[in-house]
């Protein structure tokens, strides 16, 4: 039974997540706070935070950026803001998902499946044995990532990517066919939001002193080995 962590300040919101994800199948536990939510996940290891943006001291966004310094966490953020500079930022912190209020509780909850469907990947018989091209290894049933045996901590979408272009050396893939790939639903923003996916994958890159991305200007990606 995967386990979800509601984090908003909103007692109304978190009762009526829970209800949904309960009756879907899902353990929740719950945090009001950004500095409860990084005690819960310490202490009680969910599968998936389900995170709402803006809350008192410790907002969402800052909650993300201090697990993705050691966390591949997934996280769906919730916000009562549309603007798309706004869902670009929260991605780009390292976002998988982005849920605008007020929004469908049944929503949020084929937001929590999709997410947690990615990060799995394939059927247990289906799954591939791992990728390697040149420094680059993949292990897909344990979502890990290695360069020249350093390990890359990925989000669950970033790990899609990279893999997806990996598995295709030299292939030019267009920012549409990278959203097909990260977003099968086709629900997040626009291609921009591939953008921002992938410059954060080249930054944890360039920390080892690689670039195995390059970008074919008015194309789009394409991993170039190393």
């Amino acid at each position: 039974m995967p386990k979800v962590l509601v984090v908003d300040d909103d007692p109304h919101i978190r009762h009526i997540l829970r209800f949904a994800l309960e009756r879907d199948g899902f353990a929740v536990a719950e945090a009001a706070d950004g500095a409860a939510a990084l005690a819960a996940v310490a202490d009680q290891a969910p599968d998936i935070l389900v995170l709402d943006v803006t809350m008192p001291e410790i907002d969402g966004t800052e909650v993300c950026r201090r697990l993705r310094r050691t966390s591949d966490l997934p996280v769906i953020f919730l916000s009562s803001r549309d603007e798309e500079v706004d869902r670009i930022l929260g991605l780009e912190l390292g976002g998988d998902d982005y849920v605008t209020k007020p929004f469908s509780p049944r929503e949020v909850v084929a937001r929590v499946r999709a997410v947690l469907r990615r990060r799995a990947g394939p059927a247990v018989a289906e799954v591939s044995a791992a990728l390697e091209r040149g420094s680059l290894r993949l292990l897909p049933d344990s979502h890990q990532a290695f360069w020249g045996g350093t390990e890359l901590v990925l989000t669950v979408t970033e790990f899609a990517l990279l893999r997806c272009l990996a598995a295709h050396p030299g292939r030019v893939f267009t920012r549409d066919a990278l959203m097909d790939v990260a977003y099968p639903d086709r629900r997040v923003v626009s291609d921009r939001t591939i953008d921002s996916h992938i410059r954060h994958i080249r930054a944890k890159f360039a920390a080892l002193g690689a670039e195995p991305i390059g970008t074919v200007h008015g194309l789009g990606y394409r991993f170039s080995g190393g």
